[in-house]
Order: structure tokens, then C-alpha cells, then sequence
């Protein structure tokens, strides 16, 4: 097991997903990572590498410190010998000035700041609308909705919808598909209205009894007879009513998402 720290002197969230998307292309790696947002501060940084060198002493192996610190005198402090230290703005700002011949502006707060503040106000509406109306709670509101995504309970329908909303501005309703609609071929009347909005998620039933079972151990909910004459039923109602769907098994939250996008042909609302 390698150790990996993410440090920042902002919420983290940028060096988390560059730093996953490294690191996945190293699959036989098992990585224990931390995440230290908001170190903005020699004192804080500090503590992190007090953390790091312990954990060099204990593994025996350099921990990894992937950050993205704008500060440049934070950025020097993380060039310690006991860990290796992968800073995204030093590996890339400098080629970018060279090439553009002019200087970033490294001002604190810029990769995360408000910018625009109607296009914060509608990611911010679209994160409510998708929550309001997640999981079939309410279908009140589905004429607002950018898109609907359907599919059996446990098939990824609500981490999709959330990551539509917060990075694309969408704003997302899901519905599951429970029994009482995998009795027959045709969408459930509450849908009808609104198939020109739908999208479909499915899933190998191997892996959906693995997610329920670990839910709901023991229950009819999770049996493996139960997730694929589930998964049959709601791909038949889908291939029968024209809905277009992808198989989720073996893709990530982020590429679900730009699949939609891609095949809906939607694009970002901010």
C-alpha cells in the first residue's frame, strides 16, 4: 500500500480529481489517500508533512503529496526528501506562460472563486431540483427537468444525477423502476409525458447483487434471481419504448455522465 497525500490551500476538490486521474492508470497500486484542504498556512502545511514523514518512517516507502498550492513559498515547503511531491501548477503554469508570453495570475482563490454569479445560482438551482426529486419522491416538477434517468433501484441513478447537476448545471430527476412497474412492457403512466426526456441506466446482475447485498443482506431484494429478472424486465421496457440506455457495470460516475451528455446531446446550462 502507497500513501498519498492531497494538499491544497483551497477545498482539495481540483487536486483530488486530477490526482485520481493519475493515479488510476496504476491499478495493481493499492493507495491509502488523505485529503488536507484549506492549507493555507506555513503552520498547516507543516502538520501534513509532520504526517507525511511519519508515514515513511512506519511504511518504509515515500508517501506521494499531489497538490496544487497557488502560494509559492507554501509549494517550496513540500520539497522535503521523504516523500516525492507532485505539484500541478509548477508542472504546468510555466510552460503555459512561455507559450501564451504573459504571467498567470496566481491570486488565492481564483480556481474556486464564485466567477459569474447567475451561472453559480443556476448549479446551485439545478443541485436542488436534483435532490428534490430524487428517487421518485415527487414528479411534480419533471416539466423543468433536463432529463430523467430511470432504472432499477441500486443502478446509479442518484450519484449520476448529483454529478450532472453540480458539474454540467443539469437539472436531473431519477425514478426508480420498483416491481410494480417491471409487471409489463410499457413506461409507467407518471413517465409518459415525458419520454422525450428519459435516459435509461442498467447494470451485469452479478454486480447489482453484490451493491444490494451489501445493502440488504439476506433479503429477496438483493437474491440473484431477483436483479436479473429485474434488469430484463426494465431493459425490455426500455429497448419497447425506444429509451436509450448504457450498461453502468464498468464505468465511473464521470464517464456515466458524459455519456448522457454526449447521447442526449445536452451541454453545460452555465
Amino acid at each position: 500500500m502507497r500513501s498519498v497525500f492531497y494538499i491544497s490551500d483551497q477545498t482539495g476538490i481540483t487536486t483530488e480529481k486530477l490526482g485520481s486521474a493519475l493515479l488510476v492508470h496504476f491499478a495493481d497500486i493499492e493507495f491509502r489517500k488523505e485529503t488536507f484542504p484549506f492549507s493555507n498556512t506555513s503552520a498547516k502545511v507543516n502538520q501534513v508533512l509532520i504526517k507525511a514523514r511519519n508515514r515513511y518512517m512506519i511504511d518504509g516507502v515515500k508517501p506521494i503529496i499531489i497538490s496544487s498550492m497557488v502560494d509559492e513559498k507554501l509549494r517550496k515547503l513540500l520539497n522535503v526528501d521523504y516523500a516525492i511531491s507532485i505539484d500541478f501548477f509548477e508542472s504546468f503554469i510555466p510552460k503555459l506562460e512561455t507559450e501564451l508570453g504573459t504571467k498567470a495570475n496566481m491570486l488565492t482563490g481564483t480556481v474556486h472563486s464564485i466567477g459569474n454569479e447567475d451561472k453559480y445560482n443556476h448549479r446551485i438551482d439545478a443541485i436542488h431540483y436534483s435532490l428534490e426529486n430524487d428517487d421518485g419522491v415527487s414528479s411534480k416538477h419533471y416539466d423543468e427537468a433536463d432529463i430523467i434517468i430511470i432504472g432499477v433501484s441500486r443502478v446509479g441513478k442518484t450519484p449520476t444525477s448529483i454529478y450532472l447537476a453540480v458539474n454540467y448545471g443539469i437539472k436531473v430527476a431519477n425514478y426508480p423502476l420498483a416491481e410494480v412497474d417491471l409487471q409489463d412492457d410499457h413506461l409507467p403512466k407518471v413517465l409518459t409525458p415525458y419520454h422525450h426526456k428519459l435516459f435509461g441506466l442498467s447494470i451485469e446482475a452479478e454486480r447489482l447483487h453484490r451493491i444490494r447485498t451489501h445493502r440488504m443482506p439476506g433479503r429477496k431484494y438483493a437474491e440473484m434471481d431477483t436483479c436479473i429478472s429485474e434488469i430484463k424486465a426494465a431493459e425490455r421496457i426500455m429497448h419497447n419504448c425506444g429509451v436509450p440506455f448504457l450498461n453502468s457495470s464498468h464505468k465511473s460516475i464521470e464517464e456515466i455522465s458524459v455519456a448522457i451528455v454526449q447521447m442526449v446531446r445536452l451541454s453545460k446550462q452555465f
